[in-house]
């Protein structure tokens, strides 16, 4: 026990239990702490852009051979878009299965515009350019305003750029290859002193929550966040859990060796929040550094499992709900846009209900003010959104790394069996 309480997952579980007793005792002053909450997260953006240009840079600079971080730029892709598609589907099937909507009854004349206005404006920012308007987004106006807006895909586009030139020029970038590792140590080690300062953190964040909504709000719309759950564990259960046996290794221990960073994700709603940390451990488990830095940015975008699933189950919900008859037609629509707005998330204010907002424009048939009861418990489905991307991007880049050989399985093995394995060199 003692061991546990000095852990930070010890503390970030005992937090995360004092922010539900204030929530509920003390509801107006658990408000008051949503700074900390906001204050821990902002830290952690702060370094993010930074970490993130070091590994990608040094990861394709270190190896020399672009043809290999081109080869497993494709391979990320595809295999982004076979396991999104796989969530999309899986969402629409337990929609129909389920049929968590039927029987509200809901006039869509009824609800609150209002709410939704911030969403809507959102929402035709992200669809009205189309796929050409969102490549021209991944283009920074300057290296620096990339790092300035946090925007982790510019970011990522200047590192690869920088990195390969550096790779291209050989003996005389060493030095600054160098650099640019003893940087990065600086900066994760800088990151170790922020994450002390997660339980403060996960304090405010879930005391706020529980003192502005209260548990019982989960009531009118339990049955959609009950079947969002029971989705996003079936599918880490199965799908991810398949493809990591593939990869010849267990999910569950996986999920054991990131238990910090998913008590924080949990408590956060925010996988942004352990973007660095997970990085190092994934390195720490014997994935190359090139993988690592290429793959889990790049998820943060293209490979949001739990979030597709999240679209296409609540699009036929508020069909559902509003009594609205929707067609094959509407439901290939739904799984074709979603394929796109999708990738846009990422960064995006209210970015759930901003892209499901976003594909809904594409069907007329449902009402996209029913996004309105979605709303209400964004929340808390958020918790499961964040928990299923960040354990699919962390199989995505271990399944990758497998695929590449970019992976030593034997340190892998020992590193979630719990033994002590030095540092990589």
């Amino acid at each position: 026990m003692q061991r546990f309480f000095r852990s930070l997952f010890g503390r970030v579980v005992l937090a995360l239990i004092a922010g539900v007793v204030v929530g509920l005792l003390w509801p107006q002053w658990a408000v008051q702490l949503k700074p900390l909450g906001d204050g821990f997260i902002k830290l952690i953006k702060m370094l993010v852009p930074l970490i993130v240009f070091c590994v990608v840079v040094h990861g394709i600079a270190g190896t020399g051979d672009l043809r290999r971080v081109g080869r497993l730029g494709v391979k990320a892709l595809i295999y982004f878009e076979v396991i999104t598609s796989i969530a999309l589907v899986l969402g629409l099937v337990l929609a129909f299965v389920f049929e968590p909507g039927v029987g509200m009854n809901v006039d869509p004349k009824a609800l609150d515009a209002a709410a939704m206005s911030s969403y809507a404006d959102n929402a035709h920012k992200l669809s009205g350019g189309g796929f050409s308007d969102f490549l021209l987004k991944l283009i920074p106006t300057t290296a620096v305003s990339a790092f300035a807006t946090g925007d982790v895909l510019q970011v990522l586009l200047f590192s690869m750029v920088f990195g390969c030139a550096l790779a291209l020029i050989g003996e005389r970038g060493k030095n600054v290859v160098a650099l640019i590792d003893e940087f990065s140590a600086v900066l994760f080690r800088a990151m170790g002193l922020i994450i002390q300062l997660a339980p403060l953190g996960v304090l405010g964040a879930v005391a706020f929550t529980v003192g502005k909504y209260g548990i019982g709000s989960l009531k009118q719309l339990g049955m959609l966040v009950g079947l969002f759950y029971f989705a996003v564990a079936l599918f880490v259960l199965v799908v991810l859990g398949t493809v990591m046996r593939l990869s010849g290794l267990s999910l569950f221990k996986l999920l054991r060796y990131l238990r910090e960073e998913l008590a924080v994700v949990f408590a956060t709603t925010s996988s942004d929040s352990v973007l660095p940390q997970v990085m190092a451990k994934l390195k720490h488990l014997g994935v190359r550094d090139s993988t690592v830095g290429l793959v889990i940015p790049t998820g943060y975008s293209f490979n949001l499992d739990a979030f597709s699933i999240y679209i296409t189950l609540a699009a036929v919900f508020i069909a559902q709900a509003t009594n609205t008859p929707i067609s094959m037609t509407d439901l290939l629509t739904i799984l074709a846009i979603s394929l796109v707005t999708s990738k846009g998330a990422h960064g995006v204010p209210g970015s759930a209900i901003v892209v499901l907002a976003a594909t809904l424009q594409a069907i007329p048939a449902i009402p996209a003010i029913g996004l309105v009861m979605v709303l209400s418990v964004d929340w808390f489905m958020g918790i499961a959104r964040a928990l299923g991307n960040l354990i699919g991007n962390c199989v995505a880049t271990i399944a990758i790394a497998a695929w590449e050989g970019d992976i030593d399985r034997e340190r892998a093995q020992a590193v979630l069996n719990g033994e002590k394995v030095p540092e990589e060199q």
